[in-house]
């Protein structure tokens, strides 16, 4: 059974995503574009006089968590231009860098968490650069006083890093739209934790922003927060620390759109997030036997190398155990489907994706850890709308 038997929902539509955004920056800053604009914005950057085009990103604040925590007549609802789509996968390496470099996921390659790299035969934790997180072997949980399983981090192997050299940006390098933006004449920032001048927290980080457009001349400044995104995956998309998260956000936010003048702000997000039914594939051994090494990019995009003998039996295997939870897709039917993206396929992408794909469908999420899937009851990186349909706030301030 392939892609053609298989009901894969619709992708992300990929002319009205992220990487479209990305290039309406890019054009209104007079740098060279490589795919075309997003109307929704171009409405507002398109002739504006503002001095300051501001992106500020919130990890995980997708439309889907606007609509379960916030009012209607609230600050971020009711400055709501429409909503758009993120990028396959829908999840913070894949699509926090196309925003920044306007290329589609199947051209800059930063496609999940872990990544496999064929010039190092191993996966890597891409914004760690660490070697993918392991199980030690033999690890075993303790038990509740209700007979529940409860995994710790001593169940982990210790972190190690991958290279002495950062292996991301040497086998999949790009120029960053802050680069292609300053090199065109124009002026260009981040304002992130973890770039110059390194902001430590929320309060920090909008403080660098709001120094920027007060600073004379037209520029444009992207920012990051990792908020609510790091608190739904400990808590769920509907908890009361979510929900406080998500309110306390949007008070911070309009208090410091209140002090900015001459600037346009865009409000989005890289994602959405749900709630999940996880599992662990050291829970399959029959699975594992098949594979050449654990599965790498995302618990809800799994990229797995299979054994040569095991390749025809797999996939009814797979969905022996998984059902119609995930759509289990070829290497040739990946790269066919433009699942990734409809830019130009990055050299040696098809190498790292590995012989079949699993692209969840569903509720169901699964982890190379007992411990993750224990800790990480929200997730992304699947093929829902509630994961990849994310939200541009405009506000407008003169």
């Amino acid at each position: 059974m392939g892609i053609k038997d298989q009901k894969l929902p619709a992708l992300p539509d990929y002319d009205n995503c992220l990487v479209n955004l990305a290039n309406s920056i890019l054009k209104r800053f007079g740098a060279e574009t490589t795919t075309t604009t997003l109307p929704l914005a171009d409405k507002y950057l398109v002739g504006t006089e503002a001095k300051n085009i501001v992106i500020l990103l919130l990890d995980a604040l997708g439309t889907s968590i606007l609509e379960k925590h916030l009012d209607k007549d609230g600050f971020f609802r009711s400055h709501l231009a429409g909503s758009f789509n993120s990028v396959y996968p829908p999840t913070t390496v894949a699509a926090t860098t196309s925003i920044i470099s306007g290329l589609y996921p199947n051209e800059h390659g930063w496609l999940g968490w872990d990544m496999y790299y064929p010039e190092l035969g191993k996966n890597v934790t891409v914004f760690r650069n660490t070697d993918q997180l392991k199980e030690k072997e033999g690890a075993k949980p303790t038990l509740s006083p209700l007979q529940e399983k409860i995994w710790d981090k001593d169940s982990l192997e210790e972190k190690k890093i991958s290279a002495e050299f950062n292996v991301g940006f040497t086998y999949t390098p790009y120029r960053s739209i802050i680069d292609k933006i300053n090199d065109a004449g124009g002026k260009a920032y981040f304002s992130m934790p973890f770039m110059p001048p390194y902001p430590g927290d929320l309060d920090a980080l909008l403080k660098r922003v709001r120094d920027l457009c007060g600073e004379p001349g037209s520029k444009y400044i992207y920012a990051y927060w990792n908020e609510p995104d790091s608190t739904m995956h400990k808590t769920g998309t509907e908890s009361p620390e979510t929900h406080e998260m998500v309110r306390g956000l949007e008070k911070k936010i309009e208090e410091f759109a209140s002090g900015l003048s001459d600037t346009l702000l865009f409000i989005i997000a890289d994602h959405g997030h749900i709630d999940s039914k996880n599992l662990c594939i050291l829970d399959y051994p029959d699975i594992m036997d098949c594979l050449v090494r654990q599965p790498a990019c995302e618990p809800r995009t799994l990229n797995m190398f299979v054994k040569e003998e095991c390749r025809e039996a797999f996939p009814d295997l797979f969905r022996k155990h998984f059902g119609d939870a995930f759509v289990l897709l070829t290497r040739e039917e990946t790269m066919e489907s433009s699942l990734f993206g409809t830019g130009k396929d990055r050299p040696g992408l098809e190498d790292m994706i590995g012989d079949f794909v699993a692209v969840a469908v569903s509720d169901v999420s699964i982890f190379n850890t007992h411990y993750e899937a224990q800790e990480m009851p929200g997730v992304h990186a699947g093929l829902t709308p509630e994961e990849y349909i994310i939200p541009l706030i405009v506000i407008i301030k003169d």
